[in-house]
């Protein structure tokens, strides 16, 4: 509802009942019926356990709580590199990331590459996009690739600005992040005055840059993202007294690559309890302004007519921290980082399911491929998310046999000082690092130990050994983890040539000039050390 208060649960309710979504034919056999349309809203750092309890208990997302009335949810959906280039390439391939080389923010999918959209296009799909999409190389700020190539230099610098909230306008302040509410109206528009009258199945895509941090202008070139900005509007959408306080090691006990990343983030210095509790009711309510978005879209749909029709789907590239183990942002394999919403509604599938399977984002595009009946190629890494939505029996599942009772992830980028892997199982999550020999893994029980807060690895060696394994079954992870190694440095030689004698000047004023220039000659030693290993 532009320029008024977004759709309450109320009022979405009212517009299924008015769409008649909750008198859906059952799907025929393939080929029997149209192929449905499809709706893909895709957020950037939403902590997917927000989205069921207990979770859930901390802010109203009404539009989510209508997508688990009438649809699916995933309870253990994860992002396949936690940042959000790596990410979305994994998203729009259908590949890990190993596959795509997409190691960091600068480096994503060539611009030509065939992703599932192109594919539907070219059966007979109409496709439109909006907003943020970020899968191909060569975008972010110099400061994230030059602080990728350079994790393995022997010195530490705060990349970040301090965490810090803001809150702006009063309780009438609806519009806070202001480009994805254009983006959200320019999607409903198109829905109202262009979907509707399409003769011709169609596939949307929204990209919203929230509930990501906003910069933070102090914090040097190209701003790092550390405040976390709302309105008294979206705060009130927040319950306080269910915010946890997290657990924090201290900094001796944190794990080598966690204290290179909390430090590097800005985050090790002190934090009173209420400073915490206000970033992540601050970060809860921006993630009520991203649901009232969802909620547009839900309600331009039912407006149409065209609800009953269409398969919607909401994610997000991964997830946020938001100070638990004394960071934020993402890039971690902990639950805030890697755990991401996945909610899926529309013909054929079964309501007010709770789906426990462990899927991930290269799920999305033999998923899209499945809805659109058009062939899955072999190759890819995911698997269609089709079978659990509608509940099939393995006999139904695809040639390529049953998925997996895995989901793997990794990271190859800036404030973490190693290549990591995390592959999570049943009740077990095990994080392998750089070449599996120089830096410790971890294992989590995530049935006794939810907030990961006690590495068991020493406890459990076996299980250990039988996941390395599984592990490296999948990916040669030590020889990625080398060739990763390799690329940063090329990288970097090539960008220091290109700068010439103005390379001095630009590296002290990336976004770590407030340590680099207390002792540059330090850290230019360091480099050159480095480049010459």
């Amino acid at each position: 509802m532009r320029g008024g208060e977004p759709l309450g649960r109320a009022g979405l309710a009212l517009l299924l009942m008015a769409a008649g979504a909750g008198a859906r034919p059952r799907p025929a056999a393939p080929g029997g019926q149209p192929r449905s349309s499809v709706v893909l809203v895709a957020c950037d750092s939403l902590d997917g356990r927000l989205t069921f309890f207990p979770g859930n208990q901390t802010v109203d997302l009404p539009s989510v709580n209508f997508m688990k009335r009438y649809g699916a949810v995933f309870l253990n959906a994860y992002t396949n590199s936690p940042i959000c280039c790596p990410s979305r390439a994994a998203m729009w391939s259908g590949l890990f990331t190993h596959l795509t080389e997409s190691w960091n923010n600068f480096k994503g999918l060539d611009p030509d590459y065939v992703t599932w959209m192109d594919l539907m296009e070219q059966n007979g799909y109409h496709t439109q996009k909006f907003g943020k999409l970020d899968y191909t190389s060569g975008h972010h700020s110099v400061s994230n690739r030059v602080e990728a190539w350079t994790r393995d230099v022997h010195f530490l610098l705060r990349q970040e600005g301090r965490p810090m909230v803001n809150l702006t306008g009063d309780r009438k302040r609806v519009r806070v992040m202001e480009a994805d509410w254009r983006n959200t109206d320019k999607a409903v528009n198109w829905i109202k005055e262009e979907a509707v009258n399409l003769t011709q199945p169609f596939v949307l895509y929204l990209g919203l840059n929230l509930p990501h941090p906003y910069p933070s202008p102090y914090a040097g070139e190209n701003f790092g993202s550390s405040t976390f900005l709302t309105s008294p509007y979206w705060l009130e959408k927040v319950n306080y007294e269910a915010i946890k306080i997290p657990k924090w090691s201290s900094l001796s006990e944190m794990h080598p690559v966690d204290y290179y990343s909390s430090y590097t983030k800005n985050c090790t210095g002190e934090f009173t309890e209420e400073e915490v509790r206000n970033i992540r009711a601050f970060y809860y309510a921006m993630c009520a302004e991203t649901d009232a978005m969802l909620g547009e879209i839900i309600s331009a749909l039912g407006d149409t007519g065209l609800l009953r029709k269409a398969v919607v789907i909401f994610t997000a590239d991964h997830g946020e921290l938001a100070m638990e183990h004394r960071q934020f942002y993402k890039m971690s394999m902990y639950e805030g980082s890697s755990h991401v919403p996945l909610l899926v509604m529309g013909p054929g599938v079964k309501e007010q399911q709770e789906i426990p399977n462990v899927v991930s984002l290269v799920d999305i595009y033999p998923t899209m491929l499945d809805i659109a009946r058009i062939p899955v190629p072999q190759n890819l890494s995911g698997y269609s998310l089709i079978p659990l939505l509608h509940k099939k029996t393995e006999s139904e599942v695809s040639p390529r046999g049953p998925r997996p009772s895995w989901v793997l992830s990794e990271f190859h980028g800036c404030n973490v000082n190693s290549s990591v892997y995390m592959l999570r199982t049943g009740k077990w999550k095990y994080i392998a690092y750089s070449d599996g020999c120089s830096v410790l893994p971890q294992l989590f029980d995530l049935t006794a130990d939810p907030d990961e807060l006690t590495n068991v690895a020493i406890k459990f060696p076996l299980i250990v050994h039988s996941l390395d394994k599984l592990l490296r079954s999948i990916v040669n992870y030590p020889k990625v983890s080398s060739s990763v190694q390799e690329y940063n440095k090329r990288q970097f030689i090539s960008w220091k040539q290109s700068l010439g004698q103005n390379y001095s000047s630009v590296i002290a004023n990336l976004r770590w000039h407030q340590d680099w220039l207390k002792e540059q000659k330090k850290y230019e030693n360091a480099i050159d050390k480095w480049l010459g290993e």
